[in-house]
């Protein structure tokens, strides 16, 4: 199956083969003809399979016939990086089609999107929080929506959004096509959702599970230990392109300093950065002039680069939901990807949940040099460390051989 199937205007099929498509993906194939049709859409599918295409191009094609410098679409998104992404994927499918998309999100002045929007723009990307102040402020008309998206709509509903989701609903006309997307939708918010959608269709691709393209491997490490273990790994192996999730804002800043004084191009995404530090942090990612990016999973939302080769969970994720979102980070658009996770002792419940999930064992890899201290059965049980003198006698550590400075590195080849 090809795009021209769907018989797009010249100008968008022109610039769909500019972006380099060349056939559909799974969620693109089954979602586009339903929302061409005009119909409301639920589609899940793993991170990195073409959410974005699958509902901006029948969007671009559905306003070409109608009014202009109106908003006709509104998209809603979590995060500042993910709206401006979405923003960028919109202005290089319009092509020469003369529709216009406006980003509005905060960290950044007003004045600017008032300046854009009073221009006139048909699409509207958009967080909840900054979309508001413009309602509040009378700078913004939702009375011509005729098309309403949620993007990541199971992060929206999950870090408190809805709120904020319903008094924007109050300006949008009922009469609308709606859609949500998104990589996975936790059963307890999912009637949530469909509570935005009028008799739609639902579409799944795999979307709990991360994608195939994506190899798992798992460290054992002591807490203390895991900076050690990163560097060198970062060190021995041939690794392009890294994304490196951390669970605070204070870690992923204080790590990225780290490694940039251990001489690597790392920098930082997080939450306590202005708009203007995070977006130079992006785009030097993109670019080339960092390879190695440490973020915090929120902050990460809408990081859409091509070729990341790695992705390392510094620390384990709190949900297999977020598990799935970060690895999806890597083995996008049919590339394979690596997965490293650093597992503590305490990790062992989650790591067990992420398992299932994938239905199979997760490779080990020990590092002798970093495995020291740690108790083999807690985690992947779930339970706490024995004190030492439950335990019993220490092992003694494993020697480190070979090239020097550099750790031995074995496959476990039991399960612990």
């Amino acid at each position: 199956m090809t795009f021209h199937q769907f018989d797009f205007h010249p100008a968008i099929a022109e610039a769909i083969a500019k972006c380099g498509y060349t056939a559909p993906t799974a969620i693109q194939k089954q979602a586009m003809p339903h929302l061409l049709e005009g119909k409301d859409l639920l589609g899940l599918a793993q991170t990195g399979t073409g959410k974005t295409a699958a509902f901006v191009l029948p969007t671009l094609q559905n306003l070409q016939q109608g009014p202009r410098k109106k908003i006709r679409a509104l998209i809603l998104t979590p995060t500042r990086e993910l709206a401006e992404q979405v923003h960028e994927n919109i202005r290089e499918m319009a092509g020469t089609t003369g529709i216009r998309s406006c980003a509005v999100y905060g960290g950044v002045s007003k004045n600017g999107q008032i300046h854009t929007l009073r221009r006139g723009v048909e699409i509207v990307v958009a967080c909840p929080g900054r979309l508001l102040d413009h309602i509040n402020g009378r700078t913004i008309d939702l009375a011509t929506v005729e098309v309403l998206i949620l993007d990541e709509a199971d992060q929206m509903l999950d870090k408190g959004f809805l709120p904020d989701i319903r008094r924007i609903l109050q300006h949008v006309p009922q009469k609308r096509q709606s859609m949500v997307f998104s990589a996975t939708m936790p059963k307890e918010i999912r009637h949530l959702v469909e509570n935005i959608l009028t008799d739609h269709v639902t579409i799944q691709v795999d979307h709990e599970k991360p994608a195939e393209t994506i190899s798992h491997v798992l460290f054992r490490v002591a807490q203390n230990r895991k900076t050690a273990l990163l560097k060198n790994i970062l060190k021995e192996k041939d690794m392009a392109t890294t994304l490196v999730f951390t669970r605070t804002k204070y870690k992923a800043k204080n790590l990225a300093r780290q490694l940039q004084n251990a001489g690597y191009r790392a920098t930082s995404l997080q939450g306590n950065m202005s708009q203007a530090q995070r977006k130079t942090a992006m785009n030097g990612f993109r670019t080339g002039k960092f390879n190695i990016l440490v973020a915090t999973d929120i902050a990460a939302r809408g990081i859409d680069v091509s070729g990341i080769s790695h992705v390392v969970n510094y620390d384990i994720p709190d949900t297999v939901e977020a598990y799935t979102h970060r690895t999806g980070r890597t083995g996008r658009a049919e590339q394979t990807g690596e997965a490293m996770t650093f597992v503590t002792a305490d990790d062992g419940r989650l790591l067990q949940a992420v398992e299932r999930r994938l239905n199979k064992k997760i490779r080990m890899e020990i590092l002798a040099d970093f495995d020291s201290g740690f108790d083999q059965a807690s985690s992947r049980s779930g339970s706490s460390r024995k004190s030492p003198s439950s335990r019993g006698p220490r092992r003694h550590k494993a020697s480190s051989r070979g090239r020097k400075g550099s750790a031995r590195r074995k496959t476990a080849s039991s399960r612990y």
